[in-house]
């Protein structure tokens, strides 16, 4: 008995000390995978039931001066799927089929997304292992109308692993107007590209900064109430606000179709500025685009040609040539001089006058008026090289404007050590000189404002909403052209006849103001090309069917409320500015003097009969 009694003991200490071992040993186990490998099998288990989005806030907006949207933020839709989740062959064949009808594309195309279940991933002894693939876009952009749509065949069909995404899209709500300046955005996969303009100059500014959303999810792929939820916070991009008037640009761009339809030109632009600033109060060419109908946007419309592209200024460039005669003190408004009846020989060229004056004297003023080509060059010849160098250079010629362009243009102009005998009588007319748009505006912006040349500038500042942050873009301050003030007085006097009877712009006249201005008319210069009919080379030589007509002028003349120019290249049915190019200046600026409420210089007097 005493006996047995001691097996049992023996028995049950076995069995105890038996148990005791399995349960040091499950401890142990538990210990090694709940403490010494809990973080390795955490982040393994959380892969399989967690998951990452990816957001972006909102772009920055872009504005006139007062704040209407010039480029916005329409809100949409990316719809993304979890091919790991969402099917078998049958079902993800139902769904694509249903999901493409609405987003009006392939269906087997969806299909083969779907049906793209797992992915490869290299392993650190180089095999390769299969892992589920959680993650393919399937629609991005995608409205708002039609994301609810699907929505609702997600939740009736009760499909699992489709994520709906609100982002947004840029949208140009007032279509072409600006495009060329404005620029736009181009979308490929998760990346956003601004392509020009400024879009592009203020892409880093205007950007916003992504973010993630990680959330754990049931079996169907639908986020969880409870449990882990990780948020990187975006934001969004700065808005900017244009020195641009919307309404100023919209008769420009109306008037500028006008033109186009009426003389067929190559190109045409119109860039309308304050001289007091230098801010561009609008600012169009044609040809031009829709930025929200990507399937006719043609690249060659896309050029910003004020900014990139040269022409030969002709007679524009007469008053600031005669500008730095006057303060230079070399001439007055009265000084005559010998035109030679429109035909000079100089330096082994003969110079015409497309018009020959009826006098063989004419004074300075007169030869602004009539627009003398002999006359101008025998100014520059009297105030000599080196002077008309530093006039031409002063006015910015040679140099960018400063406007907020990426190619921007400097021109060509040479360095004076490069002249050969004729520049000095050719520049002063606008021959073996080239300038871009801007620079032309922008001397004349210097001619109108008492001979101050100010940068140019096309952005006011910039606004932070959420941060409550405003940066106003800086004016520089202007540089003094001239050294005596009462050059602004005379050559204004001069440039006001041109507009009135006798002038070579009566076209660019308005009733009740007075507008100080000048015509251009410039040949086209031909580059030197091999002819293959005559398997010649011909040599570079002026056009005598391709012209650029322009009139680029200010009003009222003494009080400038703003500088206008336009420039036509190669208009069909007529080449000179002052009947292509100043009817156009008249009709902008008749509609913009009224809509700015700028009081006439004097009263019209009404005919009346008998």
């Amino acid at each position: 008995m005493q006996s047995s009694e001691s097996e049992i003991k023996v028995r049950t200490q076995f069995v105890g000390s038996l148990v005791l071992l399995l349960f040091l040993a499950l401890a142990a186990r538990m210990y090694y995978l709940q403490v010494y490998r809990h973080e390795e099998l955490f982040t393994k288990a959380q892969k399989q039931y967690t998951t990452t989005i990816k957001t972006t806030g909102k772009r920055g907006e872009i504005f006139d001066y007062s704040g209407s949207m010039l480029v916005g933020n329409a809100p949409c839709v990316d719809i993304q799927a979890d091919p790991s989740i969402i099917g078998n062959e049958l079902r993800c064949r139902k769904i694509a089929i249903a999901f493409a009808k609405l987003l009006k594309t392939s269906p087997d195309k969806l299909y083969r997304k779907l049906m793209n279940k797992e992915r490869d991933k290299v392993m650190p002894d180089g095999t390769i292992k299969k892992l589920p693939r959680r993650y393919a876009p399937i629609a991005r952009m995608v409205s708002l109308d039609v994301a609810n749509k699907l929505k609702k065949i997600v939740r009736t069909n009760r499909i699992h692993g489709i994520t709906f995404i609100n982002t947004y899209k840029r949208v140009y709500p007032k279509d072409q107007m600006l495009a060329n300046i404005l620029g736009f955005t181009n979308r490929h996969d998760d990346k956003l590209t601004a392509v020009f303009g400024i879009e592009k100059y203020l892409n880093r500014e205007i950007s916003s900064s992504s973010s993630k959303i990680t959330y754990e999810r049931s079996r169907d792929g639908k986020p969880l109430p409870y449990g882990h939820r990780g948020l990187e916070r975006h934001k969004d991009g700065f808005d900017v606000y244009l020195t641009v008037r919307e309404p100023l640009q919209a008769i420009v761009e109306e008037e500028l179709d006008k033109l186009v339809l009426k003389w067929r030109p190559k190109s045409a632009s119109v860039i309308m500025a304050d001289p007091s600033t230098g801010n561009i109060l609008a600012i169009a060419q044609r040809p031009t685009f829709n930025p929200n109908d990507r399937r006719t946007m043609n690249p060659q419309a896309w050029r910003n040609r004020l900014a990139e592209d040269t022409l030969e200024p002709g007679s524009t460039m007469k008053p600031v040539v005669v500008a730095g005669a006057l303060d230079y003190g070399v001439v007055t408004p009265n000084t005559e001089f010998d035109c030679e009846k429109g035909r000079w020989y100089y330096g082994g060229a003969t110079l015409h006058d497309s018009h020959p004056p009826k006098t063989q004297f004419l004074s300075v003023a007169e030869i602004v008026k009539v627009s003398s080509n002999v006359g101008t060059a025998k100014i520059a010849l009297t105030m000599g090289e080196r002077r008309l160098n530093m006039i031409l250079r002063k006015f910015g010629f040679g140099s960018k404007t400063g406007i907020q362009f990426k190619n921007e243009t400097r021109g060509i102009f040479r360095p004076l050590t490069k002249w050969d005998k004729l520049s000095v009588t050719r520049f002063p007319i606008g021959q073996g000189i080239a300038v871009s748009p801007l620079q032309l505006l922008r001397a004349y912006c210097a001619l109108a404002d008492g001979g101050r040349l100010r940068k140019l500038r096309l952005i006011d500042r910039m606004e932070h909403r959420e941060l409550g942050v405003a940066v106003k873009i800086p004016q520089i301050k202007p540089v003094k052209i001239y050294r005596h003030p009462d050059t602004n007085r005379k050559i204004i006097a001069m440039m006001k006849r041109v507009t009135q009877q006798g002038g070579t712009a009566k076209k660019a006249a308005i009733d009740g103001y007075y507008v100080a201005g000048k015509t251009g008319t410039s040949q086209k210069w031909i580059n030197s090309y091999y002819d293959p009919k005559t398997k010649e080379r011909i040599k570079g030589h002026y056009s005598h069917s391709k012209y650029v007509a322009t009139f680029v002028g200010f009003v009222p003349a003494d009080r400038p409320a703003f500088v206008l120019l336009v420039t036509v290249d190669e208009p069909q049915g007529s080449s000179y500015g002052g009947v292509v190019a100043a009817p156009t200046f008249r009709n902008i600026a008749e509609y913009s003097l009224r809509y700015m409420n700028i009081k006439p210089d004097y009263e019209i007097k009404e005919e009346t009969g008998n």
